[in-house]
């Protein structure tokens, strides 16, 4: 008898030769593969790490879901602490010197409020159709209103830009440092920020500098404030403040758009799509733009509460520019205050400047379909990177035109950010409620109440501001 052969060992395997559908299969594989960009893998890990996360945090152990949290939590802080940029944070200065905290502490809260109303509808947009904002516009609405948005996003967005390289000047002109080597610096460290080719260490960048807009918290402890006053203020809400009326609703208008503003829509959404954030994070997402109004909220109480011993001790700072905020304050905050002050704007203009140029870049690759990502090399996305670059040095080099009127520009681009605000926030509802587009994620009847309000309030801020322009003597101007 012939024994049988085992067929594990070694001499009766035979490699099977490859079948038509296997060798079609690793054809497809290898195809691709070749497909994939740096984009799509760079994505890939990021969401490997967040999957992983969320396996370790199915337990009730609560640190993998801080880690979860870590790795989601990006775009939302961002866009408010970007919006706490060098002209809001110099018109929280200017209100508080102007007027005190009475009435505009409280309704600096309500405007915050009315930014997480937005935002939260922008992330939900982004995880869900993994499309940028101008890109569904154009989809959507055709491409008059798609022109007509980015037109006004980029206007916008430049005006912006150069105030915030007027900011970045002003705050550290404190040190006696010249313009051109102050703005000259900061294209240089956006450079470096974007030039990482990498979303996660962009983002995780521009965090850590956004973090400086903490400055203004020890800023305002040095000011010793009155905290009954300030509790005061926010339970009661003063009464409108006594004054100019046509320069309080300026400062009010203002006040708005240093909190909600076009590109804050462009940006987020886009910054979730380059993220990779699903539907399923939409909670993270949620708590991460919460978390970013209420940080911005506080920094930009506190450079309030600043600038409001001008006010106390009856300063006219009307005509008062960023390095003049930091001057005027050295007798009640001290030097160090005062330095943080300016150091303060001066990474306001930073942070904020980093992220409105690629607001502007991410609009422009979406609209003309070119790549469109920070995940890109250079020499993969020169488009987005040239737009961004471009906006950055055209805005840098118009702020070195001598004799600039920074207080004058900064509450005016405040104002028209105010004034565009609605037509993007019509675009915004009428994509949330699509169901086509959103599926069951659409607006809900509070969702949409609360929308509706916010894009009606400014709507009569607009109005109330143009009648005041043109008929000043409606209110006594």
């Amino acid at each position: 008898m012939t024994p049988e052969k085992d067929p594990s060992s070694t001499a009766s395997f035979r490699p099977a030769r490859p079948t038509t559908e296997t060798a079609v299969s690793s054809s497809v594989s290898n195809e691709l593969a070749g497909l994939l960009t740096h984009e799509d893998r760079d994505r890939a890990r990021d969401r490997w790490r967040v999957m992983r996360a969320r396996w370790r945090g199915a337990g009730r152990n609560p640190f993998p879901k801080i880690s979860l949290l870590w790795l989601l939590i990006g775009p939302g802080v961002l866009v408010f602490l970007g919006e706490n940029d060098a002209p809001s944070m110099l018109s929280y200065s200017a209100t508080g010197a102007r007027y005190g905290i009475g009435f505009f502490i409280p309704f600096m809260v309500l405007t915050f409020v009315m930014g997480f109303v937005v935002q939260e509808m922008t992330v939900r947009l982004g995880a869900v159709t993994h499309r940028g904002h101008a890109e569904l516009i154009f989809d959507r609405f055709g491409k008059f209103w798609g022109l007509f948005a980015m037109g006004d996003l980029i206007l916008g967005n430049f005006l912006t830009l150069v105030t915030e390289f007027i900011g970045v000047r002003a705050g550290l002109s404190y040190f006696g440092i010249r313009p051109v080597v102050s703005v000259g610096a900061a294209l240089v460290l956006v450079m470096v920020v974007i030039a990482t080719g990498r979303y996660w260490t962009w983002e995780r960048i521009t965090l850590g500098l956004a973090a400086f807009n903490a400055l203004f918290v020890p800023a305002a402890l040095l000011a010793h404030p009155n905290w009954g006053s300030v509790g005061h203020a926010l339970v009661t809400w003063t009464p409108f403040p006594k004054g100019d009326e046509y320069e309080i609703l300026t400062l009010m208008l203002s006040t708005i758009g240093a909190t909600v503003t076009p590109w804050m829509l462009f940006f987020q959404q886009s910054a979730v799509v380059d993220k990779g954030m699903q539907p399923r994070d939409l909670a993270a997402g949620r708590f991460d733009t919460g978390l970013g109004a209420l940080l911005a909220a506080i920094f930009g109480i506190a450079a309030l509460l600043a600038t409001a011993p001008l006010f106390q001790h009856g300063i006219d700072a009307s005509q008062f520019q960023g390095l003049e905020f930091a001057q005027a304050l050295k007798p009640w905050l001290g030097q160090i205050g005062s330095t943080l002050f300016a150091l303060g704007i001066f990474e306001a203009g930073i942070v904020a400047a980093i992220a409105i140029s690629t607001s502007s870049a991410y609009a422009f690759g979406e609209v003309f379909q070119t790549g469109h990502s920070l995940n890109r090399p250079l020499r993969e996305g020169w488009a987005f990177y040239l737009v961004l670059l471009g906006s950055a040095f055209v805005a840098a080099s118009l702020v070195l035109i001598p004799n600039v009127p920074l207080e004058f520009i900064v509450l005016t681009v405040n104002v028209i950010a105010v004034l565009a605000m609605p037509p993007a926030l019509a675009f915004l509802l009428l994509l949330v409620n699509d169901r086509e587009v959103m599926g069951d994620h659409v607006n809900g009847r509070w969702a949409n109440i609360a929308g509706v309000t916010v894009t009606v309030l400014l709507i009569c801020a607009g109005i109330g501001f143009g009648i005041a322009t043109v008929f000043p003597k409606v209110l006594g101007g």
